[in-house]
């Protein structure tokens, strides 16, 4: 009788735990011990089957060059890539285009006196940053390094702080629900974040205060103002606004980190089909192969 109690409580205590698991959303420490709540985003691109829009990734990439750009470097992407397909695909020439007003110029050479030169950027070059040099970056920004954001989506993630027996079954979920957008919802939460200090919150010199930054104080200023940095064309298909622009920019980030993910995730459908028709026919061979065999 006792056993079966305790067997009963124990199911019961992980009934509410994985209930508690799907109400809650992930957190991460913040200075000084606090959890930060991180709202979790229906992005295209979530799930097992989430794919790009095309149409958002041309907007993020357009906030991108107007706002982040004048700090931050895409080193890992090249202009051509922003051609090909699972990607913004503009028309190649708007891009050689682009290239070429690119305000960064790539370093070159030697020529034939030995020299070394400064040319116009083309397809084949990564999509510089306006700072040589780390030492450069830092002493104009007052000692803070504006990263490259490249592979910001995946260097970036929510710590879930819940106790061991939440915890599990939380990973749980996100293991057959296929979460894997924690840097993107990470990225959107701080663009959004930036606030007024609260009363009594001591914020330092040159500091900004920000819900979603550990410790509430960040070097980098408000990028995306209320109502928005960059104003979209009429077919778009969104307006303005500082949510508007932060869930672009963040889903262009997030197809930077991870420029395969539509082909991808179509190649994991194909090989799931072909594994469940070759699973069918082995089970059906080995019917028909054995059936004749007395057990």
């Amino acid at each position: 009788m006792n056993a079966t109690r305790h067997v009963t409580t124990l199911r019961i205590a992980l009934v509410a735990a994985a209930a508690m698991a799907f109400a809650q959303g992930p957190a991460l420490a913040a200075g000084g011990g606090e959890a930060i709540h991180f709202e979790r985003h229906d992005w295209s691109f979530s799930g097992m089957g989430g794919q790009y829009d095309r149409n958002q990734l041309r907007r993020g990439f357009q906030v991108y060059k107007d706002v982040c750009a004048s700090c931050h470097a895409l080193e890992r992407v090249k202009f051509r890539n922003l051609v090909q397909p699972g990607g913004p695909e503009f028309d190649e020439e708007a891009v050689k285009a682009l290239a070429a007003e690119w305000p960064n110029k790539i370093t070159d050479g030697p020529n034939d006196e030995g020299a070394m030169f400064e040319r116009e950027p083309k397809l084949s070059d990564k999509v510089k940053g306006p700072f040589k040099n780390e030492q450069e970056a830092r002493s104009i920004h007052n000692g803070a390094y504006p990263p490259d954001l490249s592979l910001i989506a995946r260097a970036r993630n929510v710590h879930n702080e819940a106790a061991w027996y939440i915890h599990v079954p939380m990973m749980v979920r996100d293991v057959l629900t296929g979460y894997a957008e924690g840097g993107p919802d990470y990225i959107y939460a701080l663009l959004t974040g930036y606030k007024e200090a609260p009363e009594g919150f001591h914020l330092s010199e040159g500091m900004n205060y920000n819900t979603h930054f550990p410790g509430h104080q960040i070097a980098m200023v408000q990028p995306i103002p209320e109502g928005g940095a960059v104003e979209y064309q009429e077919n778009a298909g969104a307006k303005a606004s500082l949510e508007q622009n932060a869930k672009d920019v963040t889903a262009f980030l997030a197809w930077a980190a991870d420029p395969s993910l539509n082909e991808r995730k179509k190649l994991g459908w194909t090989v799931m089909l072909y594994l469940l028709i070759t699973t069918l026919l082995l089970y059906f061979a080995k019917k028909r192969i054995w059936a004749r065999v007395k057990h």
